[in-house]
């Protein structure tokens, strides 16, 4: 059976980095995106040093047929990635893209649910 597309997606946006394994814990939130949603369009991209970036992640959900995309940016503050770098990209996929919504997150650091838990492992025994 052939699943449609979502219309809806989801980009995990990080600053990204030359070594492979630094990406692994954003992969690791897509793939509990994917299991948790099952066909939830998701993709992971990054700023720089790795591939793909944010304007090839949202060309290939929208060629699969999304119609709106949010851009979560998986920082733990809104630094200048996610207070000027963001917006200028934000800014051309809008233009590239003028039939698609694209909405941006706060960064992900700043929400009071991810500072309560990273407060939890904080104060967690080792296992």
């Amino acid at each position: 059976m052939t699943q449609t597309p979502s219309s809806s997606a989801i980009v995990l946006f990080a600053h990204g980095s030359r070594d492979p394994l630094w990406r692994a814990p954003i992969e690791a939130v897509q793939s509990h995106i994917l299991a948790s949603h099952p066909g939830m369009a998701v993709r992971c991209a990054y700023l720089e040093l790795s591939t793909p970036d944010l304007p090839q992640a949202v060309q290939e959900l929208v060629d699969s047929g999304a119609t709106s995309v949010t851009i979560v940016p998986m920082f733990l503050g809104t630094g200048k990635h996610a207070r000027e770098d963001l917006p200028v990209l934000v800014a051309d996929l809008r233009a590239q893209h003028p039939g698609v919504r694209v909405h941006v997150q706060g960064s992900i650091g700043e929400d009071p649910r991810m500072t309560a838990l990273m407060a939890r492992i904080a104060c967690s025994s080792p296992e």
